[in-house]
């Protein structure tokens, strides 16, 4: 379920690269500037309040409205844990989507794409706060969105919210929190279900490594806490990769060595360890297992075989799903074109199953 931005490790997903699109434009387009929407005193889950809440977006198409009024081609897509919506600029998800004569066709879809609370260019940590910035949770974010689609753009109605990881755990969210709101759920890599066990504790894990580094003195460090940042990163590497694809680029015990040798030599990629450590702890309270029956959209899940972060031997999607009304569940297999948990982002692997959704959606 973490969503890590795993270019630069070789081991793996696909680095993100290439330019948003403008509607009608080629996929080599030059990226756009996104926009900012303030929430006024936005108030968290824990009490604590922000006088002004910054959430970060990026639009391409425009809204299309029924005789009634109601908008309905808009598309939200939400990113994951670190991530942010520039990375879906990638020629990997955009270049598949979003151009023209594409399932998500800009001249005729209403794309959304927020940084979520903590990420990207959207209020966060590190832009004084610090540790004193507040615990954000899941809810937070997903009500931040929504209050983004309804009074920041006038969006009262979505055909699609795309989610991957992070983001898939929100559409869980989304289709509990507000049930007529959303036409169709496509969630990649992911569970509805409490943050538990393997996934919990490499998630604490990195948190502990961090918070115990001395250099990073409560969150008021002067400079990165580099031991604590490299641990993370170890772990942040092996949850991100495919284990056929690791086998395949380390072949020989040398290999190994030195991918793993390298996560230690060169900088973190972790842009900042209190970003970082809020990203993984709003997760926290995270658990839609009790309400799955209040879910009215249809929705689409796809998880992928060699996913390490969301494993299916533990079978939690199919003792789930049956008790959601409208959806259907595919385990991609292994193949030499998954990526472990960041297949999700390869829209190349998992469109056809798109496509089906799209042409059956009500």
């Amino acid at each position: 379920m973490i969503a890590f931005r795993f270019a630069r490790i070789s081991v793996a997903a696909t680095a993100i690269a290439g330019a948003l699109l403008r509607p009608g434009a080629s996929v080599a387009a030059q990226a756009f500037p996104g926009v900012d929407y303030t929430i006024r005193n936005f108030s968290f889950e824990t009490g604590e309040v922000l006088p002004e809440l910054r959430i970060h977006y990026y639009t391409m198409g425009r809204p299309s409205r029924d005789a009634g009024g109601i908008v309905r081609n808009a598309v939200l897509v939400l990113h994951g844990t670190t991530g942010s919506g520039a990375g879906f600029a990638s020629r990997t998800f955009a270049g598949e989507l979003f151009g023209p004569g594409q399932m998500l066709d800009t001249a005729k879809y209403y794309v959304v794409i927020p940084d979520g609370i903590g990420h990207g260019k959207s209020s966060k940590p590190s832009d004084g706060l610090r540790a004193r910035f507040p615990k954000y949770t899941y809810n937070d974010m997903v009500v931040a969105q929504h209050e983004l689609l309804l009074k920041g753009l006038g969006v009262d109605h979505l055909r699609l919210l795309i989610g991957t990881s992070m983001g898939c755990m929100h559409g869980w969210e989304w289709g509990e929190r507000y049930p007529t709101l959303v036409d169709g759920l496509v969630l990649l890599a992911c569970a509805p279900t409490q943050i538990a066990g393997r996934n919990r504790w490499t998630r604490k894990m990195m948190i502990e490594f961090i918070r115990n580094d001395p250099a990073y003195a409560g969150g008021d460090y002067t400079s990165p806490p580099l031991a604590g940042l490299r641990a993370a990163q170890a772990i942040i590497t092996i949850s991100g990769s495919s284990p056929l694809v690791a086998q395949r680029q380390m072949p020989t015990r040398d290999q190994a060595d030195s991918v793993a040798l390298s996560v230690f030599q060169r900088p973190p990629i972790i842009s900042d360890a209190n970003d970082f450590i809020y990203a993984l702890d709003a997760s926290r309270n995270y658990d839609p297992s009790q309400d799955l029956e209040k879910i009215s959209s249809h929705v689409l899940a796809i998880n992928s075989a060699d996913d390490f972060i969301n494993p299916p031997e533990l079978v939690v999607m199919e003792k789930l799903i049956p008790r959601v009304k409208h959806a259907r569940y595919v385990l991609l297999p292994t193949t030499d074109q998954t990526r472990g948990h960041g297949t999700h982002s390869l829209p190349a692997i998992w469109k056809s199953y798109l496509a089906e959704f799209l042409k059956a959606l009500p």
